[in-house]
């Protein structure tokens, strides 16, 4: 048995890396031509000359709530409900319309397997003829066309269970016997509790692609105790699948048709490999074509190749949320503002602004890693008036030794008690 979805997912690494720059330019002058709202964002681009990563990364990125915005105040002038982002119109070219939380919404077009999601179902072990119990919602947000569309591409048939009503869940799923279940991890814990609790079994449900929440390896452990074997993917109703967990349990490998990025929180600046920043996606999706699109999602590259075969890039999954805009002494301090402090001194590796105390007492102190400790200690009364000068506020500086601050993507650390 074929255990890839296809030769994409093993072809050389820079065969794949030419192919995706190659596209590249052809995406930027599309969405100029064609989206409204990107030709905005890329006025005075020549998008023909996006060749490279490095030109790549000098674009502007677009981050959700910007979309979400313009999305409101594009419907408040009476414009498209997509704020200029879709390429589509109404009619037979968009048969269906979602609303994520926002509401922000997305265009389904018409090509198959629209948000790519086959591959992941493919690597959590699905074949065709097996029949898949989708229970994420088919309401307003896209979770389940997402889901079903896949299924359907790689040979599934789909029972169509959406979200809620544990018992009627159990019924279905002790009557179909289907091969496997694709939702949230919590509910398929919930499911096979409310199975124990009424003693009903159903050995045909091994495996499960599970996503749209954190699942920890106590819940994976969990699963597989009772002889489901649960893979995750990473996606978004804005850019489709990201990422998808294979057997190896190594990571999650990129999809074949997203360029990813890993950028510094609040900042388009890309960080080196192994450190944890900011997901952003330049999506190759003709119809909703988001150039450098800021997720919010934390993660991190991992080195070398999945032990699976596939050779794309792979990432650490999940790692929490990248907004960490907070408020002190009643001022809001963004990430950017704090990128913007480092940017001003050349001998500033890396910043980390912490903030501690009781509510309504708050101490900030900027973390500043530096080659030198010692020699850059003439420098703390220049940053600390820059602090000023940026957010408004006082606060303390302490140099720290290169590399010595923590590596899980937070530019502002909320130390603060608030017993």
């Amino acid at each position: 048995m074929n255990p890839h979805y296809d030769e994409l997912e093993t072809r050389d690494p820079a065969l794949r890396e030419a192919a995706l720059l190659a596209a590249v330019p052809v995406q930027v002058v599309h969405a100029q031509t064609h989206s409204a709202a990107m030709a905005q964002a890329l006025h005075g681009v020549d998008g023909r000359a996006v060749r490279t990563r490095a030109d790549l990364a000098r674009l502007p990125v677009t981050r959700k709530q910007e979309l979400f915005e313009r999305q409101k105040a594009v419907r408040a002038a009476g414009g498209d409900a997509f704020g200029g982002y879709s390429t589509l119109a109404y009619g037979s070219a968009m048969p269906r319309i979602f609303a994520s939380p926002g509401p922000i919404y997305e265009p389904e077009g018409r090509a198959p397997d629209y948000w790519r999601m086959a591959r992941a179902i493919f690597a959590a072990g699905f074949r065709a003829g097996d029949l898949i119990h989708n229970s994420f919602s088919y309401h307003f947000t896209p979770a389940g066309s997402m889901m079903e569309s896949g299924a359907h591409a790689v040979g599934c048939s789909v029972f169509a269970a959406g979200v809620g009503q544990t018992e009627q869940q159990v019924a279905a799923l002790q009557d179909l016997q289907p091969a496997g279940y694709i939702g949230t991890p919590s509910f398929l814990k919930i499911i096979l509790e409310k199975a124990a609790d009424l003693g009903v079994t159903f050995p045909s449900v091994t495996k499960a692609l599970v996503t749209g929440e954190a699942c920890p390896p106590s819940l994976r452990d969990w699963l597989g105790g009772r002889g489901v074997a649960a893979y995750q993917c990473y996606a978004t109703a804005d850019v489709g699948l990201i990422a998808y967990e294979t057997p190896a349990r190594e990571g999650l490998v990129l999809d074949e048709h997203v360029i990813l990025e890993i950028v510094r929180p609040g900042t388009g600046d890309t960080v080196p490999e192994g450190e944890v920043g900011e997901v952003v996606i330049t999506s190759l999706n003709p119809d909703y074509p988001l150039i450098r699109f800021g997720t919010g999602d934390l993660s991190a590259v991992l080195p070398g190749i999945c032990p699976s075969g596939r050779t794309n890039t792979r990432i650490r999954g999940w790692l929490g949320r990248a907004d960490q805009t907070t408020k002190i002494r009643g001022m809001f301090v963004h990430p950017k503002q704090v990128d913007d402090i480092a940017k001003r001194f050349p001998e500033v590796l890396r910043a980390r602004l912490v903030v501690q105390g009781e509510m309504a007492n708050d101490v900030m102190t900027l973390k500043v890693e530096v080659h030198d400790t010692l020699a850059a200690q003439a420098l703390k009364s220049q940053i600390a008036q820059a602090v000023r000068d940026v957010t408004k506020l006082r606060g303390d500086i302490e140099l720290c030794a290169s590399g010595s601050l923590p590596n899980d993507g937070k530019v502002i650390e909320d130390a603060r008690g608030y017993a």
